[in-house]
Order: structure tokens, then sequence, then C-alpha cells
């Protein structure tokens, strides 16, 4: 049966264990492999963000992308069933990604459905090295549920982006783009959690992700934290070609939310170059949007990764979020602010990633229910 034979991969020495490339070395129905784009101005206009992701033992790949202008969010978002040739098939409806050169040059493509859908046609050009972040596990009770690899980088897009009838223009300089491979085992919707999920509810859950580019360096934090401030990830690490990577310590942050919410509206992140000096990475919101409307991110209820929808599935739509009230689930999940970010008196931009959920004691929020004063 041609389900049997070798795939185009194989053609390839790349293999890791006496498998054809088509099969992953784990059973677990969780596996995957995917991307995330962060497209954004400087002026906090407009942020596009878009991924493409697979998950080879469910046999679905899917993608998405979502365009914050003002208060309305547009999104796209596709499935289908995952064929063998994963070196051509980075494509799924109307999303796709086109490798150039790897590590390089990607081509990211959305094809319009219509005059007023969203549209883009953007290359993405590395400015940096791609760097590894630290090595990513998590566990419910005794279950490994998360266990990634990932890398990062920051690069210069140009192309445009059409949407509502209007061309926009993407131009290095005015725009930044970061972006973030990652694979190995992440929950998929759709498996009960059975008695992991009902006795071993965390109290609370503290992220950061944080990668920033200046015009002659680039800076990543992560940060980790459970309810009580204990740190389980944590990088600190300034980028800056034809020099080696330097660690930045131990990094602290302080946020300013938005009063009666945990929308950070500016922060500061505190880090210690190699001498011990300290110092100060500022960081002031320009625009964000919750992955979980639009994006396909926990624990959005219309739409997540790695769900069987049947074969050409696509969907568009667009989400008003002038009113925070009409998407409590965004809440309960991560949101990605496009950011303008200041070092040593050079001005930066970026993602300030940010997810706080139930008890934090060093943020002082006392449950899920807890908001900034």
């Amino acid at each position: 049966m041609a389900d049997d034979r070798p795939v185009p991969l194989d053609e390839y020495p790349v293999h890791q264990v006496p498998l054809s490339m088509k099969h992953v070395a784990t059973s677990d129905r969780n596996a995957y492999d995917r991307c995330i784009f962060h497209v954004f101005d400087h002026e906090g206009r407009a942020l596009l963000i878009l991924g493409l992701g697979v998950y080879p033992n469910t046999g679905v790949i899917d993608a998405y992308a979502t365009l914050r202008i003002g208060d309305t969010l547009h999104a796209v978002r596709a499935s289908d069933a995952l064929g063998h040739d994963r070196m051509q098939q980075l494509a799924v409806g109307p999303l796709s990604l086109t490798v150039d050169r790897p590590l390089q040059r990607i081509r990211l493509r959305c094809e319009a459905d219509g005059p007023d859908s969203l549209a883009y046609d953007i290359e993405w050009n590395a400015d940096y090295p791609a760097v590894w972040e630290p090595h990513h596990t998590q566990r419910r009770g005794d279950r490994l549920t998360l266990e990634g690899r990932r890398f990062v980088q920051a690069g210069r897009p140009h192309g445009t982006i059409r949407v509502g009838g209007e061309e926009i223009a993407v131009a290095p300089g005015e725009w930044t783009a970061t972006r973030d491979r990652s694979w190995g085992v992440r929950p998929i919707p759709g498996e009960d959690g059975g008695r992991a999920a009902e006795e071993h509810r965390p109290e609370g859950f503290h992220w950061l992700w944080v990668p920033v580019a200046f015009d002659d360096r680039f800076l990543m934090v992560i940060v980790q934290e459970d309810a009580d401030g204990h740190r389980t990830l944590n990088e600190a690490l300034l980028v800056r070609n034809g020099h080696r990577d330097v660690q930045l310590g131990w990094p602290h942050t302080d946020i300013t939310y938005r009063p009666g919410t945990r929308h950070p509206e500016r922060a500061v992140i505190h880090l210690t170059d190699p001498a011990r000096k300290p110092l100060e990475l500022g960081v002031e919101v320009l625009a964000s949007s919750p992955l979980a409307v639009g994006a396909g991110y926990p624990p959005a209820d219309d739409w997540q990764h790695g769900t069987w929808r049947g074969r050409g599935w696509t969907d568009r739509r667009s989400y008003d979020l002038s009113d925070p009230a009409a998407h409590p689930l965004a809440a309960y999940g991560v949101t990605d602010h496009a950011a303008r970010f200041t070092l040593d008196g050079r001005i930066g931009h970026g993602i300030f990633e940010h997810g706080s959920f139930g008890r934090h004691d060093p943020s002082g929020f006392t449950g899920y229910d807890s908001v900034a004063p």
C-alpha cells in the first residue's frame, strides 16, 4: 500500500530513530511541531500573529492568522489532513509558509477570498542567528504533559497586508518580526484529563516570553513561576552578531497593570550583566492580541490547535475587542503585546507575552478572580 512506502524526506540523512520520517518517535497523541510569527509596526497600529502546526499522531495540519487594527481582530483559520511531504506541504487552506533559506529567509502568505478579506504576502529575513530557549517541561501529577524544544529569532519583514480594502505596506525599519519554532509534546483538546485534571489544578501560573530586537542586538527573556513565585523556567540572553551570547542573570519584573485587570500597560525587567552591573529593560505596551481569541490557543472555545475539523476546513471571522467582557476566556489565556523597549539608551521593539492566572504572590494576586488594584 502507498501509505507503507518511504516519503520524500526519507531521501535525506536526517533520521534520528529507525523509522520513516513520516513517523515520530513517540506514540503520544499530543506530539506536535509548529511555529509562530509576530509582525508589527513600531507605532502600535497593526499586530499580525500567524502560525502553522502539524500533529503527526492525530493526522492534522492547521494554520491561523490574526490581525489587530484598532479594536478589530481579523482572523483566518484553516485545518486539513496531514500529508507525507512535509518539505513541501507547509500550507493549509489560504495560509502558507515557504522556507526559501533555512534560518534565513521565509515567505509568509495568506490568499484573499474577497476584496475586503485579510490577505498578506511578507518576506521575513533573519537579522540574528536563531538561539535555543530553555528545555521546557511540565507535569500534571505524575504525567509529563508538556515537553518542548524551542528556538527564537528576530528579523526584518517586508511586503504587504491587505484588509478591508486597504493595503498596508510592511517596510524594514518601520516594522519588526519575531518568530518561535517548537516541537515535542503539548496538550491537544479532546483527551480526558482524568484524575490528574481533577486533583492537580495549579493554584497559579505566571509566564513571560519577551523577544526584543534592537539595531545591534537581540534580547530574549523568559520567566515561568508558580503561585508562590518559585521559578521553574528562566532565561535572559543577549545576542549580538559576531559575539558570544551573554547571559544577563535572573530577571525580575515590575509590571504596572491597568487598574481592575491583569492587563500590563508598562513594565521594567531588571537584568544583570556579567560584571554585575544592573540593567533595566523598559517596556511600553503598544498593541495587544489575546491568543485565546482567533488564534486557537487555550482556552479558546471556537477552535483550538490540533483539533480535527474535517478535510478542507477554513474559517474567517472578525472580533470586536473594544469590550473585554465580550471575551471572558481571554483573561485565562496568554496575551501577546507588541511593545517598545528601552535598554541603556537604545530603543527596540518586540513582544511582551504575558499570562498570569490564579494566585501569584509576587504580583499580589490572591486567586483566579484577583485583579490589580
